[in-house]
């Protein structure tokens, strides 16, 4: 395996593990999830599609085949989320140090890095959907 291969699947695993780590939270009503989504205008039903989107993407990153579509999503989510911070919430929430922010940012950048290496599975799908 080269070091190519090595950081690709690092890149999937760091965006998954964080992803499906934070599903914790959402999913149990934890006093920081509910005053994040309450702030933004999206509790309870924003945290759990976030939630569940968030499953999905994790899911789909570590599946080879479809590891570029949760990537694809992983990205739509984390830019939501950061867009959030800046506007909303900010990048510290309820003392936490930016700790979420630092986790959509570190999401994000895998993302990319996981579109950019698939970028001809991406490219072929949109060609085909624009048949």
């Amino acid at each position: 395996m080269n070091i190519k291969n090595i950081i690709y699947w690092g890149a999937r695993l760091v965006a998954a593990i964080i992803m499906i780590q934070t599903l914790y939270f959402k999913f149990t009503a934890s006093e920081e999830s509910v005053y994040i989504f309450t702030t933004v205008g999206m509790e309870p039903w924003g945290r759990y599609g976030i939630g569940i989107a968030e499953l999905i993407a994790s899911v789909l990153l570590l599946v080879s085949a479809t590891a570029w579509l949760g990537a694809v999503l992983a990205f739509g989510i984390m830019a939501g989320a950061i867009v959030m911070h800046l506007a909303i919430l900010g990048i510290e929430v309820k003392d936490d140090g930016g700790q979420l922010f630092i986790y959509a940012l570190l999401v994000l950048v895998s993302a990319v890095f996981i579109m950019v290496k698939n970028k001809k599975e991406i490219v072929s799908f949109i060609e085909k959907i624009n048949r």
